[in-house]
């Protein structure tokens, strides 16, 4: 018995002991004073030393009902890089009947005087400043007072939100490392939400338990889901290249909404919805299903466009690119057109909604068999695929079938080919939502590439000048990036200045651009090239390097481990081929090695030719990735591959003259 009474009393006292405690505000220790770095991450620029949130629901005095979100957090900063983490933004939602509110903010600054004494400077809350974005969102912001070295900077706040449907998530992981960080969840019974752990990273602490009685309503009662997540020693997360957006990646606790019970009735509303949920709302909104099916909008508009085409396809690409030209987009993302295809075609603006419906609106009167697709863009994050979240999709584009093939189309830039889109909509899958038939998946995959080719001819002159011809095919995507960069200048003879600007060694004359406004053939640029090589072409010895254009100077990947994806959104192929002319008194003395190196799997490679040719040589190298995302456990090989081609370029051929 006693046994029994005495483990009670230890699971009790544990229970307690594990139970979420925020940190004291304004205290500090003399530890924390004396740490001059992180010994976990001695790179770090500044540090967590302690973070905790509590998010938990309270009945307003109108009888409604809001989650209140209190955050706190205590940062150690090291040097100079570190003091960008004392200006704090904090985003409000808000719509037209109801906001998000903030509260109580606090922040302490706590530092080493010049004297050597300890000294605190509060926040001013005069200098706390609200800004209204626009009509979704409003930004608080402020500084932290007293910045310098090896300060703490520490700061609280509570935010009031009435959107339920959108429980506040918690970011283990930020762009610096963490010492402990820890949130403490309070869910009424009456919602029911699914919690989902996103990232690599696993918890220290993972506490759910019922809360008897803990809520209080209208004079209804309820328990309460009490969850408790902690981690200690949180790596910071570091983004680089070719990459997603990071909140894929990050170590995070996300929230979604599956049911709750209605207070005045009792009812339990489903708010988790299937797909043929979604399907119908989609097919009944204003804002979606009703513009698809305004296509009699267009029916004089497009009549003299496709007059005379009997081919799908030419009438096809008589629309986008009417689409394309005819209205701009703003910019603006969203799945449904808010102020109506017609007014976007009337005002010749409108955001990537109302260009895009307004494109499948077109197209089904053309006769095309036309569908829309929503997606998710690269830095907004994957979409939850357990259940559907609308919320996660921020894009549309269009779907047309032709002649057994499918085309994925965006008209939101004049400079886009058709079934080409912008990298911006490469991010895994889309659903396609037709107004008869059932949604369904499909990867959002072109089959788009970069390519392009250069082909140089140059004569060495007695006056140590390359002089010759330089010739740049630019391909798929890679055209596409070169037109718009192109199309940024007043003038060809600007952007050619720009090219010229780039290097002193380099004169580009005489340019000949092909191709600049015909989308769908190869972008080609021909320049008269001139290049100052050598300053005193009188010596016996000359050193040429042949990788004359985008020599690789610099490693791209450069993380000791990389644990997600590298994600270029489409395959690359780059040719170069290179002639020189040589006068008939030299010879080369150290012909280049010539190399190839392969990525696994058949991911890439990198090939050089080297062809010595009398008083000529030929020299030609490939750089292929063949795939469009590489997985973590084959970043290693990317970088390997990358430290070569380095290594390799900078070996140098030698040019003697004859004796």
């Amino acid at each position: 018995m006693k046994k029994t009474l005495l483990f009670l009393l230890f699971f009790v006292l544990t229970a307690i002991t594990l139970k979420a405690q925020d940190f004291n505000y304004g205290t500090f220790t003399q530890e924390e004073i004396n740490m001059k770095k992180y010994d976990k991450d001695t790179s770090a620029h500044a540090v967590v030393l302690d973070e905790h949130g509590t998010a938990k629901f309270e009945e307003t005095n109108d009888n409604g009902v809001k989650i209140v979100y209190e955050y706190h957090v205590k940062i150690k900063i090291f040097d100079s890089k570190g003091f960008a983490k004392g200006n704090v933004a904090i985003l409000l939602n808000n719509n037209a009947e109801q906001d998000e509110t903030l509260e109580a903010i606090k922040g302490v600054t706590t530092y080493t005087d010049d004297d050597g004494s300890i000294k605190q400077t509060e926040l001013d809350p005069a200098k706390i400043y609200k800004t209204k974005l626009n009509k979704y969102w409003t930004e608080a912001k402020f500084a932290m007072p007293a910045i310098k070295n090896g300060c703490t900077i520490e700061y609280t706040y509570i935010t009031y939100s009435p959107f339920l449907g959108r429980f506040p998530k918690w970011n283990f992981q930020s762009d610096i490392p963490k010492m402990h960080s820890e949130y403490d969840v309070h869910q009424p019974a009456y919602w029911t939400y699914n919690a989902s752990l996103r990232g690599p990273l696993k918890l220290t602490k993972d506490i759910a338990e019922v809360e008897r009685s803990c809520f209080n309503i209208r004079g209804s009662t309820c328990d309460c889901s009490h969850m408790d997540f902690g981690m200690n020693d949180i790596p910071a997360f570091i983004p680089e290249i070719d990459m997603t957006s990071p909140l894929n990646f990050l170590s995070s606790i996300n929230f979604q909404l599956v049911q709750y019970h209605n207070l005045s009735t009792g009812a339990v509303t489903k708010y988790a919805k299937e797909w043929t949920d979604v399907d119908y709302d989609f097919k009944h909104s204003d804002t979606f299903g009703s513009q698809l099916r305004k296509k009699g909008l267009f029916k004089e508009l497009i009549a003299p466009l496709i007059s005379g085409k009997t081919d799908s396809m030419d009438k096809a690409k008589a629309v986008f690119e009417y689409i394309q030209k005819n209205i701009k987009w703003n910019e603006f993302y969203g799945t449904g057109s808010n102020d109506g295809i017609r007014k976007a075609v009337e005002t010749h603006s409108g955001g990537c909604a109302d260009i895009n419906l307004a494109l499948i609106a077109a197209l089904s009167e053309a006769g095309i068999n036309a569908e829309a697709v929503i997606l998710s863009t690269r830095d907004h994050g994957f979409i939850n695929k357990l259940y559907p979240v609308t919320d996660d999709f921020n894009y549309v584009i269009a779907k047309v079938d032709i002649g057994g093939k499918s085309y994925l189309l965006d008209a939101t830039d004049p400079l886009l080919p058709f079934g080409i889109l912008p990298l911006r909509c490469l991010n895994d899958q889309g659903r396609v939502m037709s107004l008869d038939k059932p949604s369904y998946w499909i990867d959002i995959n072109t089959g788009q590439k970069r390519i392009r080719t250069f082909t140089v001819d140059l004569t060495l002159m007695p006056d140590g000048k390359l002089k010759g011809m330089f010739i740049q095919y630019s391909m798929g995507y890679d055209a596409y990036e070169k037109r718009k960069e192109i199309k940024r200048f007043n003038s060809i003879e600007e952007y050619v200045e720009s090219l010229d600007e780039r290097s002193s060694k380099f004169k580009f004359l005489k340019p000949d651009i092909s191709n600049l406004d015909s989308l769908d053939e190869p972008l080609v640029e021909k320049y008269e090239i001139e290049i100052n090589e050598y300053k005193n072409p009188d010596r016996d010895h000359l050193t040429f390097n042949q990788f004359l254009f985008d020599h690789v100077i610099h490693n791209p990947y450069k993380l000791a481990t990389r644990n997600y994806p590298v994600d270029k959104g489409m395959p690359l192929t780059e040719r170069f081929s290179l002639t020189v002319h040589l006068p008939d008194n030299y010879v080369i003395d150290s012909p280049p090695q010539q190399i190839n190196i392969s990525l696994p799997d058949n991911g890439g490679k990198f090939e050089t030719f080297f062809q010595p040719d009398g008083s000529s040589f030929n020299y030609s190298h490939i750089i292929q990735f063949n795939k469009a995302i590489y997985e973590p456990y084959e970043y290693t090989a990317l970088k390997e591959f990358f430290n070569k081609i380095i290594l390799f370029e900078k070996n140098q051929m030698t040019l003697n003259k004859k004796s």
